[in-house]
């Protein structure tokens, strides 16, 4: 019985042969970002959110205003006090 040699001795040499490589051309390109319509929606509710819960819960202008017209006395008569019971009413739901 004969056998032929099929390859070399070190059955691991077919693997160490390296050509070399060729060098990629790299391209320069700078990074992006895409947002969705849906994410700018979403940070536009939230910064609205935020600016929202930093403003006081009180104006102070409009506090300021109020006592002004109060000080004065032909400001307060039947029309205004029954205007703002009404609003109480509807308030409180009576």
């Amino acid at each position: 019985m004969t056998i032929d040699r099929l390859g070399p001795l070190d059955p691991l040499s077919k693997f160490n042969k390296t050509d070399k490589p060729e060098k990629l051309a790299k391209e320069v390109t700078a990074d992006s970002v895409a947002v969705s319509e849906e994410a700018r929606h979403s940070a536009s509710l939230r910064q609205t959110a935020d600016i929202v819960r930093s403003a006081p819960d009180v104006r102070m202008d409009r506090v300021e205003e109020v006592k002004a017209k109060l000080q004065k006395p032909d400001y307060v008569d039947d029309a205004v006090i029954n205007t703002v019971a009404d609003r109480l009413l509807d308030v409180f739901g009576v």
